[in-house]
């Protein structure tokens, strides 16, 4: 008889080493990945990697994030309104320590991965036992985690897990992730250009007229480890500006990052007068091209219309590179459309080890979120 267990590891060095054969269809869940992890994770993060065996070889891996709000001097100062303040209050008071089951940095089913079919219920009661587990290690800490959190399932997965494991639980939908299935006939960035209707085609010519004068190259690890100060401060002015922050990185994360995942790891850096002005990343995901963080100097991103452009150069990069979508994340929907990325609903399941507070959590939980009204653009003919 088959037996399906599970194994909770603390440490990149103690996980098995078939751990990269069964996380190979997800950067994600590699090595490589949750080193950059280990070694640069926010302040306020421990990770935490879970091993699935049955019979005793290993068929799945996942992740798990806790999460110490108290750390954070901010939440983000973008938003100054009674309802964040109500927000912010919250979460410090009755939130503050938080475990994820999956990746809480990035958008997208990358919390686990299996090398063989499993069904959804399974997954889900080995993930509850898994928070059950590191809750009950932090328990031993005098750590109380307040919010259990599993997080990104696409909506056929999330169906599933909501009439079986999670039935019980408060599903919730936050801010869809924009993803960009790119066309097979696209072959050069011409191309997807020519499809535009004349409305975005202006829009592009115009932000390709913007953008002169700024210089774009792809930066090394020296590079990267060169500028790492200027980095952080452009990458700061964005987070800072976030609507909602549950962390910020670490300084050497980009270096780190660079370190451990090499080529499958593009830092592009925009330039004006040879300052770095702002920069993107990328990684390379198998067929998948996943955004990264970002950062830019606000006035020059007014002024060169460069966030803009960056979406244009990842798509150009996608599209020259053959890779069949892109995954664009949450946040400013509207601009991301404008460029091709769809929206796509992603559900996570939520509870709170407060009997009283998970009770009245379908009342307390939309309170929380930020309104976000957006119009969708259709840019092709």
């Amino acid at each position: 008889m088959e037996t399906t267990t599970y194994k909770i590891y603390s440490t990149i060095s103690q996980l098995p080493n078939s751990w990269d054969e069964v996380a190979n269809e997800n950067a994600f869940l590699q090595t490589s990945y949750l080193k950059v992890l280990e070694q640069s994770a926010p302040t306020n993060m421990k990770c935490f990697y879970i091993g699935v065996f049955e019979n005793f070889e290993l068929i799945g891996v996942a992740l798990a994030q806790y999460l110490n709000l108290n750390k954070l001097e901010s939440f983000g100062e973008r938003d100054k309104c009674f309802k964040t303040y109500v927000r912010n209050f919250v979460f410090r008071n009755f939130g503050s320590h938080a475990l994820f089951l999956g990746n809480n940095m990035i958008t997208g089913q990358n919390g686990h991965i299996f090398n063989k079919e499993m069904d959804s219920k399974t997954i889900g009661q080995i993930l509850s036992k898994c928070a059950n587990e590191i809750t009950l290690h932090f328990k031993k800490q005098n750590i109380k985690i307040h919010i259990v959190s599993f997080k990104d399932f696409y909506q056929d997965f999330a169906a599933d897990l909501r009439k079986s494991s999670f039935s019980e639980l408060y599903e919730f939908n936050t801010q869809p992730n924009m993803i960009f299935e790119l066309l097979p006939q696209w072959k050069t960035n011409d191309d997807y250009v020519a499809s535009f209707s004349k409305k975005y085609r202006d829009q592009y010519k115009r932000a390709h007229k913007k953008i002169e004068g700024i210089e774009t190259r792809e930066l090394s690890l020296d590079d990267i480890v060169l500028r790492e100060n200027k980095i952080y401060e452009l990458y700061q002015h964005v987070a800072k500006n976030a609507p909602f922050n549950t962390f910020f990185l670490a300084k050497n994360h980009f270096a780190t990052f660079k370190k451990q995942c090499g080529n499958r790891f593009i830092m592009v850096g925009y330039f004006l007068n040879n300052e770095l002005v702002g920069f993107h990343t990328l990684l390379l995901n198998g067929t998948t091209l996943e955004t990264y963080f970002l950062g830019y100097d606000e006035q020059i991103q007014k002024e060169k219309m460069l966030y803009l452009n960056m979406l244009y150069n990842m798509t150009k990069f996608g599209i020259e590179k053959q890779f069949k979508k892109i995954i664009f994340g949450r946040t400013a929907l509207e601009i991301k459309s404008s460029i091709g990325a769809k929206p796509v609903l992603m559900s996570g399941f939520i509870y709170h080890n407060n009997k009283l507070i998970d009770k009245y959590f379908d009342k307390i939980f939309p309170r929380l979120e930020p309104t976000l009204v957006w119009q969708q653009r259709h840019p092709f003919k």
